[in-house]
């Protein structure tokens, strides 16, 4: 079968006095059609067969805290952060897309390496050229005992010549550089994923924190409410001969030593905020996030079967097509092998007046193929094919420690995320014995049995396990975000576009400068 280009070429070929030999060499390798080089094969990876993650909540008996979504074969879609159930960060999210910069680059990235695919297919086709000109010209009239006839003669030329072109690709080496271009703008387009994903989990990770510095600014203004009463109480005590000086002292220190601690939240949320800023593409200056202390816990995220994990990461899709564009240089390796074919032609019109410049007697032409073979070369082309092929190997290496890294990253996540919530749960119940502590101990205190200074230890144990507590809420949420992203943030491989669509001509405007 041959393709509609190679048909044209055969026309075109036909009606070329050459060779019988050369014609021969023509019709064996288009008719053949095959490439150069090994055919691709995805190599084997190291995939997990297990029903389930080790890490796995379900996989351990008795646990409290954060369970996976049922059914366990489920996967992410579309905007994984809305199971999250927060209009802010909804909000936030559906401008990255339009605003982020880091996301326009690899988008860009995408549009070239694209456009890389029409550079290499306008290599089967003929390149044809004209340039049409005009000259006047005198001769010497004192060209005596010379060769030269028509001495002291002036001239005029009126050219309009038209030079066609054209190698064919008799052994495949422009497909494979096709192949390769179209292999390249597949790891363009799971890169371009790959980097949305992060930006999408970095803001929703710098999004809890600053709602974790809003949950922390507010349990130490209460604490500091609680402190400056604390502090009354003891001066009131000490005016009226109650208590002692010594009380008083330490009740100031300890309301001055939160409040100092709740001024300092302000530099933490306020970076937080500047770094949302930058990932909306905004100036820092001209952006803010209300101040909203909510921390929630996070839903079940639906972690599916490990055996899916190949086909719903990015940068292992990456990885692999980064396999089948080296396989294909590797073809273009093999094509140096053979000889180049030009098909050239020359032809036109030329005439010494304007009125006979397209006379049918004006016309000239000129036709002739050439075949150019490398006979000696001191071995470059076999290093040169050596080279793609151990870096080949190299990417084989490559995707295997992607797929790795990728389980590694899911399990980590998992047990994070596993493990914090049962810490949550032991450290709430920290919080409420912390109070309990801290009310008798101001009874006893009020009662006259004990110093203040046991009142203050119960304040500060009270205050750490709250901000351990806001602490933990926090990265559990930033845990589960990363377990999102490592799960591939509801990507799929069917969401890879393919050769055929990215060799398509992106709609107009796409490729207009920005200003």
């Amino acid at each position: 079968m041959l393709f509609p280009h190679e048909k044209h070429c055969m026309k075109r070929l036909s009606a070329i006095p050459v060779c019988p030999a050369l014609v021969a060499l023509a019709f064996c390798g288009v008719l053949c059609g095959c490439l150069p080089g090994p055919r691709y094969q995805k190599p084997a990876a190291p995939a997990a067969t297990a029903p389930a993650y080790k890490e796995s909540p379900a996989n351990f008996q008795n646990t409290e805290g954060w369970k996976v979504a049922q059914p366990q074969e489920g996967m992410l879609r579309g905007k994984w952060w809305e199971i999250f159930n927060d209009p802010d960060l909804n909000a936030l999210e559906d401008q990255l897309e339009i605003n982020n910069q880091n996301i326009k680059v690899s988008f860009e990235n995408y549009m070239a390496a694209r456009a890389v695919i029409r550079e290499d297919k306008a290599q089967l086709w003929p390149t044809v050229t004209t340039a049409p000109a005009w000259s006047r010209s005198r001769s010497s009239s004192n060209l005596f005992n010379t060769s030269q006839a028509n001495t002291g003669h002036e001239s005029t030329i009126w050219s309009f010549p038209v030079d066609v072109s054209w190698t064919p690709d008799f052994f495949g080496k422009i497909r494979s550089q096709i192949h390769e271009a179209q292999y390249g703008a597949q790891v363009s387009a799971a890169d371009l994923a790959v980097e949305r994903l992060l930006e999408q989990a970095t803001l929703a990770q710098i999004y809890f924190q600053i709602r974790g510095q809003d949950e922390l600014q507010r349990v130490l203004n209460a604490t500091v409410e609680t402190d400056r009463k604390a502090l009354e109480l003891t001066q009131t005590q000490y005016e009226t001969g109650i208590g002692n000086f010594i009380s008083v002292v330490q009740a100031r220190t300890t309301l001055q030593t939160v409040e100092s601690e709740a001024l300092n939240i302000g530099v933490s949320r306020a970076q937080y905020e500047h770094a949302i800023a930058m990932l909306l593409g905004k100036p820092a200056s001209e952006f803010s996030i209300p101040v909203k202390p909510l921390l929630v816990i996070p839903p079940p995220v639906p972690i599916g079967v490990p055996s899916q994990l190949l086909e719903r990461r990015p940068d292992i899709a990456a990885a692999e097509r980064t396999l089948a564009e080296g396989n294909a240089t590797i073809g273009i390796g093999y094509g140096a092998f053979f000889p180049t074919v030009t098909l050239s032609a020359a032809g036109g019109f030329q005439a010494s007046q304007a009125k006979h410049w397209f006379d049918w007697p004006s016309r000239f032409w000129s036709i002739g193929p050439q075949l150019s073979q490398t006979l000696f070369n001191g071995g470059l082309y076999r290093a040169a094919l050596q080279q793609y092929t151990a870096q080949y190997n190299a990417n084989v290496a490559t995707y295997r420690q992607t797929v790795l890294t990728a389980f590694q990253q899911v399990e980590d996540y998992l047990a994070a995320t596993r493990i914090l919530s049962e810490q949550l749960i032991k450290q709430k119940q920290a919080v409420q014995s912390s109070q309990e502590y801290l009310d008798l101990e101001m009874y006893r205190y009020q009662s006259g049995i004990d110093p203040y200074l046991d009142v203050t230890i119960a304040q500060n144990t009270l205050l750490s396990n709250q901000q351990s507590l806001t602490t933990l809420n926090v990265q559990e949420e930033v845990a589960a975000v990363e377990l999102i992203q490592a799960l591939g943030g509801g990507w799929d491989v069917s969401q890879l576009p393919t050769t055929a669509q990215v060799s398509e001509k992106p709609a107009k405007g796409t490729y207009d400068r920005q200003k």
